[in-house]
């Protein structure tokens, strides 16, 4: 199998942001959770995405992890490389985004490449190196409570340049306006000045596609979904693609729903309440999680009772200061692993129990689920938000999946989502 674009991601509701990019854009794309091994048989594809669950793991392991996904795609045949991170910069003073980009530059032998999280589609835009969430600076956005990331610096140029040793720079937007030879020149100056790595800023879609231009023979991209935007279009030419490629005609998939939440983000908390006002919800505590296995058994339980005529939501999503108390009693690590684990148990009791039509918000909720599940890959279908695209495990049982980042999705999302699947 030779492919033309080999991608890491460091998350699994990450991945298929990426994947329903790379799918609409014309490019025949598979998902595999998890560097696959060496005798693994995957299908042929243009693009292939390696999701790895490494945005807050140890940096050591993240690095690790992320070396071992970009030699199996080197041996795939990739020679272009996408290292795909939020479109909120999610990530610490110590990582992991700085150190991974480190490493494949590295191993890639690549002394420049850029950062460019920008995707305007779900507002998300780059001005004078600042990051913005609509109408805020990322530090002022909801980010900022995040449990496990928390965004308190918007600007991007600072806050990788705490994440790496390699110089960081900036094209501002009056050399993204000028359009993929503006560019470059902008390229040729930050080298010249030893920038590794440019932040570029970005107000639009326009602006993504003079870059797809301008990046079309870096042999590593880094940033968020957005960025692959102007993409595909460079990457057809390459193999002569005059034919966009559909997506994935998705099997339809029969059984019982069932929608897991772990994110708390300001999104998925109004996704959850919206969806309680018709249907049937558990919410989980994870200080009750931590002190008896009751409190999962019974959860289990009350799904598995579930009679399979209207989905059901179990979640553990919760405002800030319910997130602040069950770190203070449980530490941070702790508390999330809990939840993690919990949904992630919950959903093997589920599939076991003929469930098979699963939605998970958050991405570090969507790695355990998945993990735990032992799906090795999903095929991408259409979009049912922007970011967020319906997919389908590829194995036995099959099982139709929707994974979506926190922030992702309108108010209904839930609801639409289900309706959606195929």
């Amino acid at each position: 199998m030779a492919i033309t674009l080999g991608c890491i991601a460091d998350d699994f509701t990450g991945a298929t942001d990426l994947a329903n990019m790379l799918v609409k854009g014309g490019l025949k794309t598979i998902q595999l959770l998890g560097t696959p091994r060496k005798s693994d048989v995957v299908p042929s594809v243009d693009a292939v995405i390696i999701a790895l669950k490494t945005r807050t793991i140890p940096v050591e392991e993240a690095i690790e992890q992320s070396l071992r996904a970009l030699n199996w795609l080197k041996s795939a045949g990739a020679e272009k490389f996408f290292f795909k991170y939020c479109s909120t910069f999610d990530s610490t003073d110590d990582g992991n985004i700085g150190p991974v980009i480190d490493a494949l530059m590295a191993d890639l032998e690549t002394p420049f490449t850029i950062a460019c999280p920008a995707f305007p589609e779900t507002e998300r835009t780059i001005f004078k190196g600042h990051l913005f969430v609509g109408d805020k600076l990322l530090s002022d956005s909801p980010m900022k409570y995040h449990p496990l990331t928390p965004m308190t610096d918007s600007n991007l140029v600072s806050t990788l340049s705490r994440q790496t040793s390699q110089k960081v720079g900036l094209v501002q937007y009056t050399d993204i306006l000028g359009g993929p030879s503006e560019i470059r020149k902008a390229f040729d100056q930050l080298r010249k000045e030893d920038v590794a790595i440019a932040i570029t800023d970005v107000l639009n879609d326009e602006h993504l596609y003079f870059l797809g231009e301008a990046v079309k023979d870096f042999k590593l991209i880094t940033g968020g979904s957005g960025i692959a935007l102007g993409l595909p279009s460079q990457l057809k030419s390459r193999k002569n693609h005059k034919e966009k490629i559909a997506a994935y005609k998705l099997p339809k998939v029969l059984g019982k729903e069932l929608i897991l939440s772990g994110s708390c983000s300001e999104m998925t908390l109004a996704q959850v309440n919206e969806f309680s006002k018709r249907y049937r919800t558990l919410k989980l505590n994870p200080i009750e999680l931590a002190e008896s296995n009751s409190s999962l058994n019974n959860a289990v339980d009350w799904v598995i009772q579930a009679k399979g005529k209207e989905p059901i939501l179990v979640y553990a999503s919760a405002p800030p200061d319910a997130v602040n108390e069950a770190q203070k009693r449980l530490g941070r690590d702790l508390a999330s692993s809990i939840v993690e684990n919990a949904l992630a148990k919950i959903a093997s009791a589920a599939v076991q129990n003929g469930f098979r039509r699963i939605v998970v918000a958050g991405g570090e909720t969507a790695g355990a689920v998945v993990s735990n599940l032992g799906i090795k890959g999903i095929m991408i279908g259409e979009q049912i938000d922007p970011g967020v695209p319906t997919t389908v495990s590829i194995g036995n049982p099959t099982i139709g999946l929707v994974l979506k980042s926190g922030n992702f999705g309108s108010v209904n999302f839930f609801e639409k989502a289900l309706k959606v699947m195929p």
